[in-house]
């Protein structure tokens, strides 16, 4: 279950890309003991090679497609959250986030920012209730714009 916009959990559907490890074997590596549910693991041993090649060309993300042809999201928003994720967003300062729409593609993924091209999740969080605040139509054309044009560039999107 996701957690979309207004806050209303719904089915999402998507590509798994990871293989089944126990949290407590996961956790071992200390590398893994990230504060930030977030962000994606670095080196995430639970990974596996298809996992990569489908995570690399965003083929995880197609089958989203569904849920934007059902009306259950929209091509642009903020990314629905799994639900164990917009749990810890309890404060009411996140609760804004939720005001937007569920999308495939949204703000911070085509916001780069810093040396290295990523976000803090503060700053993603921050830029999710700024969209969902403020979105409009052209801010949605931009939005897809930079998606295209960072998916063309093969740029994590």
């Amino acid at each position: 279950m996701m957690i979309g916009d207004d806050g209303i959990g719904g089915d999402t559907y998507f590509v798994s890309d990871d293989v089944v490890i126990s949290e407590q074997e996961f956790m071992k590596d200390k590398s893994n003991k990230q504060k930030n549910n977030f962000v994606k693991f670095v080196n995430d041993p639970r990974i596996t090679k298809v996992g990569k090649i489908i995570r690399k060309y965003s083929i995880d993300e197609l089958p989203q497609l569904f849920n934007i042809l059902k009306g259950d999201m929209s091509v642009v928003g903020n990314r629905p959250l799994p639900l164990y994720e917009a749990e810890q967003l309890t404060s009411d300062q996140y609760i804004d986030r939720f005001l937007g729409p569920a999308g495939l593609t949204g703000l911070w993924q085509v916001e780069k920012r810093g040396n290295d091209g990523k976000l803090s999740a503060e700053e993603r969080k921050l830029l999710d209730i700024y969209y969902a605040k403020k979105y409009s139509f052209w801010l949605d054309i931009k939005i897809i714009f930079k998606t295209f044009t960072a998916f063309i560039q093969k740029e994590n999107v």
